[in-house]
């Protein structure tokens, strides 16, 4: 098993046999099962085995729920309100439903360039998106168009100056083979949402675009050299905006609620 993909068991198994169960008794004030962190106490093991770097996300995380476990095994209350997130301050609230509501597609850009900086920015927030059985298949392949003029010919708006394309790591996925497909592109597009909304909150505009045939996906595998476990699923293309469409206006809440039980 390559290390990816234990990486990516590691994270499942955390997530399934040890994470849900400590929130889960955490809540009720419930003990847990002197056992219940075995299976993560042996991916430790293996973790150190193959000399994995301790300072990992998945290794400080299992280490953090280890913690916990323990306390509520000794039959003690687990303290998360250093975890508990602030108040939203009804200038944040209005912010949030700024970047939400006036974020709209945009393809016609500036050529002022977009900093290595803004994208990073940009990136990270696709990375905090939900992601299923916290697997985190979610990998970026990044195109400047000056450096690859019209690699990404073919897409219905002009080339953006910068395209983002939301790659999935197939292998992370052999560590639950029985999630649907439908799940694994709900990985994406939530990654692709936080992309087009970070990126409208850093000033910049987006687009949120379709491969639109098998063969424009080799061109860009090929140019990248691509490996063949990477998926490439959609893309985002982003630079500073050069117009400001009217924003498309939506169903109301009422006419698209089918019905309310």
């Amino acid at each position: 098993m390559d290390e990816t993909e234990f990486r990516a068991r590691f994270r499942e198994r955390c997530h399934h046999t040890l994470e849900i169960q400590v929130y889960s008794n955490a809540y009720r004030s419930k003990s847990l099962r002197p056992d219940q962190d075995k299976t993560v106490q042996m991916f430790l093991e293996v973790w150190r085995m193959r000399n994995l770097p301790e300072d990992l996300p998945e290794f400080v995380y299992a280490n953090t729920l280890l913690e916990m476990a323990r306390t509520l095994i000794d039959g003690r209350e687990v303290d998360l309100s250093p975890y508990r997130p602030q108040p939203v301050s009804s200038g944040e609230l209005r912010a949030f439903e700024r970047i939400v509501y006036e974020r709209r597609s945009v393809r016609e850009w500036t050529d002022e360039p977009v900093s290595d900086e803004v994208i990073k920015h940009v990136l990270k927030a696709g990375l905090w998106a939900a992601h299923a059985c916290n697997l985190q298949s979610i990998r970026y392949l990044v195109v400047r168009e000056s450096s690859a003029p019209g690699l990404f010919c073919g897409s219905d708006i002009p080339g953006g100056p910068v395209h983002i394309v939301v790659l999935q790591d197939m292998r992370v996925y052999r560590a639950n083979p029985v999630m649907p497909q439908s799940n694994q592109l709900l990985d994406a597009g939530a990654a692709a949402q936080n992309l087009v909304l970070a990126a409208h909150a850093y000033g910049l505009g987006g687009c949120w675009l379709t491969f639109t045939s098998e063969e424009m996906k080799e061109r860009i595998r090929r140019e990248a050299g691509l490996p063949e476990h990477y998926r490439l699923t959609t893309y985002v293309d982003v630079g500073w905006p050069d117009q400001t469409p009217f924003p498309p206006q939506r169903l109301s809440v009422e006419e698209a609620v089918f019905k309310i039980l």
